[in-house]
């Protein structure tokens, strides 16, 4: 009897868990009058949200482009983002409303949430994943030579953004549809390029929406969306077109116009080029930097690439065992990350490390902060290809990589990304000798309107060290 009283006693005398503080409790980052911390943001975010972390922990308050907002930020972010908490207490639709109207759609996969985007995700989740290449690797190969040998001339210095984004078009283009539309390339980096600038990031004025340039590059990229619809049609007219991303697309809007309407058909069959211009190819090319700065490394890539394009045929577990191309591509994406941070909007109020969140505040939400570091990457800012490799492993630590974004919005084409990077960095290094500009070139970077390489980034292709068909040169 004693010691159920004691137990009832301790129960009564249990202190009451700490209430949340409240949102005006938040510490603001100190900025200057009125742009707040808009400069500093636009210089390097990725830099700015790992000041503000080590200054004032997980949640602060920022001011960008006049407008405040609170960031969650580092390893206890990207853990929430996992939980159902998090899943439950934000959405996207908000920063994508502008695209969608733009182009007179009801919703988009980024912009769907709860069981809505569920459901949009499970019905393209097969065509964007690694089992979409299953046996189709040696097509993959000879896609990506063909592309190389249409625009890599040696003894040319070659812009390297704009080399993978055609590239990853001509990738795209054939393994999902059978033809890459060349001619569209141009008018789909002008219109996304604005589009994003203006509607989603809200980095530029929305007058660029005016610019005749972008009403032809518009207009242009609808006429491909409407060829990709027909071309579908046509097959399955000749007895079926063969299942992929776009196929699932297009057969869903004959069987469920709840799921996929026609007004939304556009936006979603030429959304794969639109989505692997400004991530996959800026990731390739920061790739390709941090491989030709290290001669080490550059040996490395070559002699795995070599040993992989000398077997007669690749598959799925050879992609895989590249360690160092692997290895390099991964850590491209972590010391230049793509999604830097995520942005949400709280659909009510919640608790995050010791502060109430309100409702409908925008928050970003800042995943690759553990990315720079030093408790989770050992010397961050060094260019280290074998942090992936056991048994350091380091990006398996929990809250420590996001690469693809975390939580029910993370890239759902992260598996086939993963599958075309490698491949296309393995086939640049067989066959080319690349070299800097200058050796002692740091690379530059952009922020508008995701973060990655600058387009000025520039290698010169000094040799040639295989050519198809020819065997190994001197």
């Amino acid at each position: 009897m004693a010691s159920v009283m004691e137990a009832d006693s301790a129960d009564e005398m249990a202190p009451d868990p700490p209430k949340a503080a409240p949102a005006g409790a938040i510490p603001v980052v100190p900025g200057l009058p009125w742009i707040g911390n808009t400069l500093e943001m636009a210089k390097d975010p990725a830099a700015f949200f790992l000041r503000a972390y080590r200054a004032h922990g997980p949640v602060y308050r920022i001011k960008v482009f006049g407008r405040e907002s609170i960031v969650i930020a580092g390893p206890e972010a990207a853990m929430f983002l996992t939980t159902r908490q998090g899943r439950d207490s934000m959405r996207s639709k908000e920063f994508w409303e502008g695209l969608v109207r733009e182009y007179g759609a009801t919703e988009t996969l980024t912009g769907a949430d709860g069981e809505r985007h569920v459901r949009l995700r499970t019905l393209m989740r097969d065509g964007f994943s690694r089992e979409s290449v299953a046996g189709q690797y040696d097509t993959l190969v000879a896609i990506t030579e063909n592309a190389l040998s249409r625009r890599w001339r040696v003894g040319t210095t070659i812009p390297v953004i704009e080399a993978m984004q055609y590239l990853v078009v001509e990738q795209l283009g054939m393994m999902l549809t059978g033809s890459a539309p060349l001619d569209y390339i141009k008018d789909i980096r002008f219109a996304i390029l604005t589009i994003l600038n203006v509607l989603v990031t809200r980095q530029r004025p929305s007058i660029m929406l005016k610019d005749p340039r972008y009403k032809t590059a518009r207009r242009r990229v609808d006429e491909l969306g409407r060829a990709m619809i027909a071309d579908f049609e046509a097959k399955e007219a000749a007895g079926g077109a063969p299942r992929n991303a776009i196929t699932d697309v297009l057969r869903a809007n004959k069987t469920d116009k709840d799921l996929m309407p026609d007004e939304n058909l556009i936006l979603t069959v030429t959304g794969p080029y639109v989505a692997g211009l400004d991530t996959a190819a800026n990731t390739m090319a920061a790739c390709i930097y941090g491989i030709v700065k290290h001669p080490d490394i550059h040996a490395r890539i070559k002699a795995e690439a070599d040993a992989l394009f000398a077997k007669p045929s690749i598959d799925e577990a050879d992609v895989r065992g590249l360690k160092a191309i692997n290895g390099a591509v991964m850590e491209a994406m972590r010391l230049w990350p793509i999604a830097v941070a995520q942005m949400r909007t709280a659909t009510r109020d919640f608790e995050f490390a010791g502060f109430t969140i309100p409702e409908h505040e925008m928050l970003y939400i800042g995943t690759s902060v553990p990315h720079f570091m030093h408790e989770f990457f050992p010397d961050p800012a060094t260019f280290d290809i074998d942090r992936y490799n056991r048994p350091r492993a380091e990006h398996l630590q929990k809250g420590a990589y996001s690469p693809f974004g975390r939580g029910p919005h993370s890239c759902l084409g992260q598996g086939l990304a993963e599958v075309l990077m490698a491949v296309a960095i393995a086939r640049v290094f067989h066959r080319y000798d690349l070299a800097l500009e200058h050796p002692d070139y740091v690379l530059k970077t952009k922020t508008a309107p995701t973060p990655g390489p600058a387009n000025s980034f520039k290698v010169k292709i000094t040799g040639e060290r295989n050519i198809p068909g020819k065997g190994k040169q001197p």
